[in-house]
């Protein structure tokens, strides 16, 4: 069996530090954008899970490597277990065709990854 790889986390953490010339050069729309997303996926009629679980169908159907980190990270920080993630993938599948399913692969295994380092994390 091969290691578990941290791919998705040094994607996430390179393209946060990447950001940072943004957050400098244009504070108010970086400012008004994070503050977008925490009203967003704030707990309301849906909660936050399910929020994020839209969020990363979305982002797999957007073909966006660095959302799936971001997503699949608060995903396992919000408690979602893998078998609601693949079921999420499941209909993003289904809606999106093949392409889909290529990128559904890597969002199973950006959960596994952030979901491995929160359970280390606990332990």
């Amino acid at each position: 069996m091969t290691e578990p790889t941290n791919k998705y986390r040094e994607l996430t953490q390179s393209i946060s530090a990447g950001l940072a010339p943004l957050r400098s050069s244009t504070p108010d729309v970086m400012k008004s954008f994070s503050e977008l997303g925490r009203a967003a996926t704030a707990d309301g009629a849906l909660d936050a899970k399910t929020k994020e679980l839209i969020a990363l169908a979305l982002s797999v159907a957007a073909r966006c490597d660095p959302c799936i980190g971001f997503h699949a990270k608060a995903l396992a920080r919000l408690g979602a277990t893998r078998q609601e993630v693949d079921e999420t993938l499941g209909v993003t599948t289904y809606m999106g065709g093949g392409p889909s399913l290529m990128y559904a692969a890597n969002a199973g295994a950006a959960f596994d990854e952030f979901a491995r380092a929160a359970a280390a994390k606990s332990a």
